[in-house]
């Protein structure tokens, strides 16, 4: 009884210490989530004076300001996660004007490498990017910049640097810019896979990766069009930068294609070739601290956000201001694939973001609406959703378009009717065309001894099924619905942008510009990036100085976290574009595919009619 009683004793601690234990944890775990999804948004560093803005660009930049998924709290907790870490354009580009104004900030401190990844890290996101930093220079500002390693991307932003510093073992990637897609047609047909396809538009190219094995003539032509357009205007910038003429720069690049250090100094691609201890002693003595073991004075870019404060007019937080003001300007971000329905975390569901634009609508607080695309389409239905919105916005407020990296076929279709469209010279656009695409797996399906069967009530009653290849007359009805929904798009067109019907198909057929080109095109109305777009509204709105800022979509709250956590939504696990940065080779191969590939999953239309920019368009 004893030796019972002494065994029930230590169960009972056991279970007391297990449960304490596990109240620890839970408390951490909820502590952990608050301070994620909170985002320490209470926390205010402290800038001393004469500290530099330390911007490290080791992140993936996006428009729209970050969505806590189940999935990045899982793996943040559990160490798990390995999606590179976001910054908003907005936080970014705030940030760098605020610094050049502020009597706090001596200088600007560039390094890392970018995280590119689902349409983050754009072009046109870098443009402005880069634009921020020419206020800091304006301001008499200097701007350092340490590159262990650059690609275009990098070179682009830090080419207008006082002092590019490049590691003597680094490297500048920069052979210019190339598009190579994948073709599935071969792997499709050894599998017992159909394809059937209805398409308008002779450059409309989205389809071929599931069709050919490599690019049509007009896909290859349009490509090389837009590489040199982008290439054209980052190659200026770059050469301008360094104080460099373009067909030196071209030279170089063309010669070397990957640029060794001593090569990068010699032709003057780079200040100095140091390591980073040196560069951080020259910034200690830059801020005062030369010889000391204390960091140079600094404070990091996202720190520095959270000192800013909220209040009205261009300078606004990023957070909805609790400050009041005549009138609020609402900027909709819609970045990622469209589909039909909700849509997942990083995709532009349809229903959604037309249920969202209702509500700002009527919204009388809203003076204005800002809708900033970053898209290749998708649905056509669920672009006319939310296009459907925009022209009813029209009537009662202002609605201004800025187009990021893409705003291109889908994206163009719910870009079209703004009262006026910005884009940036790198922003790829137009690809005004349609396609449907229908699959079977009947090959697939016999091949391993399944077989179909059908009873039906019409002739076309099981037109919709994956079981069996289309007939002619099936395909010719897509066909129909797909011309009828060409004309739609091209007359849509003609009417926002004032053009004649015949111009738009001339410049429409399926064909992807450069913002440069849609300016001259009269496909968007002004070059600039999502601050001028800002303005732009504010002022046609009548709200002066006296406004705030509101972004939608916007950051979740915890109770929505846990709610996907626990519910097993987790959207980032099926068909995401955000996929995690390549680690190898093999990784890269792997999720390139995957990304590719889920594209499949993004078809949804229940037309079965995408209006969606080609894969290899996707210029990374």
């Amino acid at each position: 009884m004893k030796n019972f009683f002494t065994s029930l004793l230590g169960a009972l601690v056991a279970l007391i210490i297990f449960a304490i234990g596990s109240l620890v944890c839970l408390f951490v775990f909820f502590a952990a989530l608050g301070a994620m999804v909170g985002g320490g948004e209470n926390r205010a560093p402290t800038v001393e004076k004469g500290a530099y803005l330390v911007f490290d660009m080791s992140v993936n930049v996006t428009d729209a300001p970050a969505q806590i998924s189940s999935g990045a709290v899982l793996g943040a907790l559990t160490g798990g996660g390995d999606e590179p870490y976001r910054l908003q354009l907005r936080q970014v580009t705030r940030a760098l004007k605020a610094a050049a104004a502020d009597n706090r900030i001596a200088g600007v401190f560039l390094h890392g490498q970018f995280q590119p990844s689902g349409y983050g890290t754009g072009y046109a996101a870098l443009r402005e990017i880069r634009e921020a930093l020419e206020e800091v220079r304006a301001a008499r500002k200097p701007v350092v910049a340490y590159l262990d390693s650059a690609t275009v991307r990098e070179m682009f932003v830090a080419s207008l640097a006082d002092e590019l510093v490049l590691d003597p073992y680094g490297m500048v990637v920069m052979p210019g810019l190339a598009s190579q897609p994948m073709y599935f047609a071969g792997a499709l047909e050894k599998f017992g896979v159909g394809v059937q396809v209805t398409r308008v538009g002779k450059y409309k190219s989205a389809i071929e990766p599931f069709t050919r094995t490599g690019m049509s003539p007009e896909s290859r032509e349009q490509m090389q069009k837009l590489l040199d357009d982008l290439w054209g205007d980052l190659r200026g910038d770059i050469a301008g930068g360094r104080g460099l003429r373009v067909p030196e720069l071209q030279a170089l690049v063309d010669k070397n294609g990957i640029i060794i250090p001593e090569t990068a100094l010699q032709r003057k691609l780079v200040s100095r070739l140091a390591y980073r201890d040196e560069v951080i002693d020259d910034l200690k003595t830059r801020t005062g601290r030369a010889g000391s073991r204390e960091p140079f004075k600094q404070v990091s870019l996202p720190d520095y956000v959270l000192t800013l404060p909220s209040g009205k007019g261009p300078a606004l937080a990023t957070k909805s201001a609790k400050a009041g003001g005549k009138g609020t300007v609402a900027v909709v971000y819609a970045e990622g694939t469209i589909v039909d329905g909700k849509g997942n975390l990083n995709e532009v569901g349809g229903d959604r973001f037309a249920r969202e634009l209702r509500r700002l609508r009527q919204d009388s607080s809203v003076k204005a609406i800002v809708l900033r695309v970053n898209s290749p389409g998708g649905s056509a239905t669920a672009s006319e959703h939310i296009q459907r919105e925009i022209r009813l916005a029209r009537k009662d407020k202002p609605v201004i378009v800025s187009m990021g990296a893409y705003a291109a076929s889908g994206g163009y279709w719910i870009a079209t009717y703004g009262d006026r469209i910005f884009a940036e010279p790198g922003t790829i656009t137009g690809s005004i065309g349609v396609f449907g695409v229908q699959f079977d797996v009947q090959k697939l399906a016999n091949s391993v001894g399944v077989t179909f069967d059908s009873v039906k009530t019409g002739r076309f009653a099981d037109t919709m099924t994956i079981s069996r290849p289309k007939t002619p007359e099936e395909m010719e009805i897509y066909q129909r619905m797909v011309d009828w929904i060409y004309e739609e798009f091209v007359g849509k067109v003609a009417e926002s942008r004032d053009l004649p019907k015949e111009r738009v198909r001339e410049i429409a057929q399926g064909r992807v510009w450069s913002g440069t080109e849609a300016l001259r095109l009269g496909l968007v109305d002004e070059i600039g990036g999502l601050d001028s777009a800002i303005l732009h509204a504010v002022e046609k709105a009548g709200l002066g100085g006296n406004y705030r800022v509101r972004e939608f979509p916007r950051k979740k709250e915890l109770a929505e976290v846990l709610n996907e956590m626990f519910g097993g939504l987790a959207p980032e696990q099926s068909g995401s574009r955000l996929s995690p940065a390549a680690k190898g080779t093999v990784d890269e191969v792997v999720s390139r595919l995957r990304t590719e590939l889920g594209i499949l999953n993004e078809f949804n239309d229940p037309k079965g009619i995408y209006a969606r920019l080609p894969v290899e368009c996707m210029v990374k």
